[in-house]
Order: C-alpha cells, then sequence, then structure tokens
C-alpha cells in the first residue's frame, strides 16, 4: 500500500484513529477488545483504505484474541465510523498490529555502564 502524505489524508487519518478508538473502548462489547490501543492510521494514497494501527496488552494469545475480535467486528465499526465521520467515500478498514513499540522496548539492549 503507497501511504499518503497529503494533509487531507493526515486529517482524515486523525479523525479516524479518534472515532475508532472511541467505537473500540464504548460500543463494542467484546471483552477481548478491552486491552486494546489504537496508536495511529495509516492511509492510503486515494484514501481508500485505512490502516489502523493498534497495540493490545497481554499473552500472545490474547493479542491473538484480540486479532480475531477486531477481524469480526470490523463491519460495524465501519458502518459506525459512516455515520460520524460524514464523508461521501469511507474508507475500507484495516486492522494491523503495531510493532513498533514492542521493537523499541525488546530489541534494542540496555546500557548498564
Amino acid at each position: 500500500m503507497q501511504r499518503s502524505n497529503s494533509r487531507r489524508a493526515h486529517r482524515l487519518g486523525d479523525q479516524i484513529m479518534r472515532e475508532v478508538a472511541t467505537i473500540i473502548t464504548q460500543e463494542i462489547g467484546d471483552p477481548r477488545t478491552e486491552m486494546v490501543t489504537v496508536s495511529g492510521v495509516r492511509m492510503n494514497k486515494d484514501l481508500s483504505i485505512a490502516e489502523v494501527l493498534y497495540t493490545s496488552y497481554g499473552t500472545d494469545e490474547d493479542r491473538e484474541a484480540a486479532a480475531l475480535a477486531l477481524d469480526k467486528a470490523t463491519g460495524h465499526i465501519r458502518s459506525l465510523l459512516g455515520k460520524r465521520l460524514r464523508n461521501k467515500y469511507l474508507p475500507k478498514i484495516r486492522f494491523v498490529y503495531d510493532e513498533y513499540l514492542e521493537d523499541m522496548v525488546y530489541d534494542h539492549p540496555q546500557n548498564d555502564d
């Protein structure tokens, strides 16, 4: 996916990030999504796809369960998002696990000097 760096894409991505985070915490009743945090959104060039980056706390099984719950709820989240955004076109939503923070914490050795 070629990402967009336009101002419009950043504004739309920020709006989608806020709304999806609110939807997940307040309107999705699945307990598997309780420890999910939305960390960002990447838009493609034509704004037709929004990759929602998220993190999830807990074990690997918890993370897999959260991924399944988000995948199952994608249609519902998109319909709620469509009512809130009032855009002519609503991008497709893809949930992508954000490994950036884990890479920062676990891949860099501590300097004990």
